[in-house]
């Protein structure tokens, strides 16, 4: 390891050029005008990881290109790890709250601000780096390792899923590894060993042939927002479940056991201080850590209707749009969630108002094992990179592809990362250090060698 974090060290100048130019590609895969971003970012991944000694290629897909790349251990018979990560970023708005050019990394103090810095650039890049250094330096590969970059994580990975019959032989192996996931706090490093599955809706309720005068047609018309938010206020009972019928029917609860496997890492003051929190959610007689990572939820992202300009403009809405996503736990089928909450709309939707309802694909929950090689190679890489204990997580958030992959390729799976609550990963200024960075990439390579 001491040749490693040299190698580190005299290269940095480097690695820091090459962090900003994967920055630098507005890989936005949820929008169309970046399509060919998208391809470019792609093929710079190929190409980095061919000159770090890997056989990388682009395996094209429904939706974006996603790049596999391998490279065999010293010897024969070695275990398989697949590192699974994203190229893909979020959307950018609203782009008035950056305080730099989103694609233009920016250093600020020990930051470097820009949308994918943490989610999942930064986080995938220093595998990336790992596995150069392990070349450069001749070191011959302990464990046989493969990777699965995609395009669509931030999207549903849904050219994953529909490419994964094909191809699951090709990602064979013994371990997934996802680069995507938090350390359990800015001093601790952590192991992810389960996420929240996902289902994600646009709901839309029109009433009229276009915008109307709220003076002429007020009393007579339904205003679509109104009917909006009387419809969604539905969707929550007054001790802050989801009301939606046979929505809990399939949970299953954790074990005692499980629920002490995974400690919670804050309370109500550091959410307060970190975040400008007053109001929490949750359900009665839940605490927040079971709330985030043992319960399902049911959240609005977004809602839009009417005019939002300067100014004032006296109309009734012709339509109003709202964007749902569902956070899901062992035992839920995000179909059978997704029919459940369709019913529930409808059911409830005001009589006369035209609902239309686009359900843009879901993903189950995944559990890996306490036990597994690569959760026991990662935590110890992890605690001799940082010196601490690595505590074990269940994320409240969600890979969307990974419970099928591993399922497919028949892995062990287990996260890793080096991402904070406060990174701002989906929102304005989002950002990483290099100090994190070094942390997962001397875990990285130490949790290969430990393999």
């Amino acid at each position: 390891m001491v040749d490693i974090i040299g190698w580190y060290e005299q290269h940095f100048a480097q690695i820091r050029a090459d962090y900003f130019r994967f920055l630098k590609f507005q890989s936005i895969s949820t929008e169309p005008e970046c399509k060919t971003e998208l391809i470019e970012c792609a093929k710079w991944v190929r190409d980095y990881l061919a000159h770090s000694g890997f056989t990388a290629k682009l395996i094209e897909t429904k939706g974006h290109p996603l790049v596999f790349a391998e490279k065999k251990a010293s010897h024969p018979n070695k275990p398989t790890v697949l590192i699974y990560g994203h190229y893909d970023v979020q959307p950018i708005d609203p782009i008035e709250l950056w305080e730099s050019d989103p694609f233009e990394p920016t250093e600020r103090g020990k930051h470097v601000f820009a949308r994918g810095a943490a989610d999942d650039k930064g986080q995938i890049f220093y595998a990336m780096v790992a596995l150069r250094c392990l070349h450069e330096l001749g070191i011959p590969l302990p464990a046989n390792v493969k990777f699965c970059i995609e395009g669509e994580e931030e999207c549903g990975s849904l050219g994953l899923t529909h490419a994964l019959p094909a191809i699951k032989d090709v990602m064979k192996a013994d371990s997934l590894l996802v680069v995507d996931f938090n350390a359990y706090d800015e001093h601790t490093p952590a192991i992810s060993l389960g996420a929240r599955g996902i289902g994600t809706f646009d709901v839309t309720l029109t009433g009229s042939t276009g915008d109307l005068h709220s003076g002429s047609l007020g009393g007579i018309a339904y205003n679509p927002n109104r009917a909006l938010v009387e419809l969604l206020s539905k969707l929550y009972d007054d001790e802050g479940k989801v009301a939606v019928d046979g929505f809990y029917d399939d949970v299953i609860e954790p074990s005692p056991a499980e629920r002490d496997a995974y400690p919670a890492p804050h309370d109500k003051s550091y959410y307060a201080k970190a975040f400008g929190l007053e109001a929490f959610a949750g359900e009665k007689g839940r605490s927040l850590h079971e709330a985030n990572v043992f319960r399902p939820t049911l959240e609005i992202n977004g809602m839009a209707g009417g005019y939002f300009g300067a100014g004032f403009k006296t109309v009734i809405p012709s339509k109003a749009i709202a964007k749902l996503s569902c956070r899901l736990v062992p035992g839920q089928d995000p179909e059978k969630i997704r029919h459940q909450i369709e019913h529930f709309l409808r059911k409830h939707c005001v009589r006369g108002m035209h609902l239309e309802i686009a359900y843009h694909g879901g993903a189950p929950a995944f559990r890996g094992s306490l036990h597994s090689k690569l959760a026991m190679a990662v935590s110890k890489a992890a605690e001799k990179a940082t010196g601490t204990v690595c505590k074990k997580m269940i994320a409240g958030g969600s890979v969307p592809v990974i419970a099928e992959l591993a399922k497919a390729i028949q892995a062990d799976a287990v996260g890793m990362g080096y991402g904070l609550e406060t990174d701002k990963i989906h929102a304005p200024n989002e950002h990483f250090d290099f100090h994190r960075f070094k942390l997962g990439f001397i875990t990285v390579a130490g949790a290969i060698k430990n393999l």
